[in-house]
């Protein structure tokens, strides 16, 4: 197997489309009869006699099909940044912990949002037993500007999950930076192709590779992109003690899937602003939300600093006996958990009770169905569902 260089986006990453970045980002140099991407290596150990030099020693630090991966993530979060390094894990929260208790100590305070994902509390909880300061603000309206005075991370979630918020990530990284404190931004919901933390200041990009980076709803993955060789030597390190380490055959389905991201991302983006359309004009839809719609409070700020709006759309239905039978009267949307993917879901996410929302919020996540089959069986499912 080759381990030479991955295709250079680089040297003229202005001139190259997402499209192309996507589906030549992390492949190696092509070497006659091997495979375009190569398959996924299974090794614990690897034959290492003498001292042990080279990337590849032990199957928890490093392996050949991650190495592909990251460089191909890597190329999607900073292209034509040489410097920027990316590492993967075995889920999103599992990158998540290793930025927040690679970074932080007793004594050092953190910014959390308080309208993130639901995970983040028991988080928050966790690192408060550590010894760890946790402030809370709400996303929209750059609120945690208002807690950062003396914090040593900032912790972004735009668009917020499941709410949609959005702020304004140049600015909250000025704040931050002119203190001193680290800004990590989740960039689950939007992509490296929806936008790109990095280039906004960021000091981490953080995501849940289980979403729609892969978009097929089979894997779970995650990862951590950062400029910023220091920063990142801790994070590893987490790494290597945990062990949160993904499995070859996560890697190699997650690099294969990245090479139709911008596919899927178009469809479903295109797909999901029809859908809130659809239910804007619905009187028992309220509290409508998709950052891709004009009037949406936060389109003005998410215009600036995205290039695409992401297949997440959220709603309020009056009750949650309503928001139920809305479900069931789906027939081409799963009733499921979770986002990104192909095939369209939809949830009453009051059900898991870690989100402060109405018991009638539906969280839809749009994908890649003909937009008039999807705005078909939304409309009908609504107008089935009514009393």
């Amino acid at each position: 197997m080759s381990t030479g260089d991955t295709w250079d986006a680089g040297a003229s990453s202005e001139g190259i489309g997402d499209g192309t970045r996507a589906v030549r980002a992390g492949l190696p140099e092509p070497v006659k009869h091997e495979p375009t991407l190569p398959g996924p290596v299974f090794a614990a150990h690897f034959h290492l006699p003498g001292e042990p030099t080279g990337p590849y020693a032990y199957g928890r630090d490093e392996n050949p099909t991650w190495t592909h991966l990251e460089r191909a993530i890597g190329e999607l979060e900073a292209p034509g940044d040489e410097g920027a390094e990316t590492l993967t894990f075995a889920s999103g929260m599992a990158a998540i912990s290793a930025v927040l208790f690679s970074q932080l100590r007793a004594g050092d305070t953190v910014v959390l949002p308080s309208d993130g994902y639901q995970v983040l509390p028991l988080v928050g909880e966790q690192l408060t037993a550590y010894g760890i300061e946790v402030r809370t603000a709400p996303t929209g309206a750059d609120a945690q500007l208002g807690a950062l005075k003396g914090a040593k991370l900032l912790w972004i979630e735009t668009p917020s999950n499941p709410g949609l918020d959005v702020c304004d990530v140049r600015r909250l990284v000025a704040a931050a930076h002119a203190q001193g404190t680290l800004v990590a931004v989740d960039n689950t919901l939007a992509t490296p192709l929806g936008q790109r933390p990095l280039e906004l200041g960021a000091d981490f990009s953080v995501a849940s590779g289980t979403k729609m980076l892969t978009g097929h709803g089979d894997i779970l993955l995650g990862y951590v992109a950062s400029g910023n060789a220091e920063l990142m030597t801790a994070v590893r390190r987490w790494r290597k003690i945990v062990g949160a380490i993904p499995g070859p055959m996560e890697a190699w389905l997650a690099h294969r899937s990245l090479a139709t991201l911008r596919l899927r991302a178009d469809r479903q983006s295109a797909n999901a602003l029809l859908i809130a359309e659809a239910l804007r004009g619905r009187p028992e839809v309220t509290a409508l939300r998709y950052p891709g719609l004009p009037d949406d409070p936060s389109h003005k700020i998410a215009a600036q600093q995205m290039r695409r709006f992401g297949c997440v759309v959220s709603f309020s239905l009056p009750t949650r006996a309503r928001a139920d039978r809305f479900l069931d009267a789906l027939r081409i949307v799963d009733d499921a958990t979770s986002f990104g993917g192909v095939r369209s879901t939809a949830e009453r996410r009051g059900r898991w009770g870690g989100d402060a929302v109405p018991e009638g919020f539906i969280r839809f996540s749009v994908g890649a169905e003909d937009p008039e089959d999807l705005v078909a069986d939304v409309l009908r499912a609504l107008d089935e569902s009514a009393e």
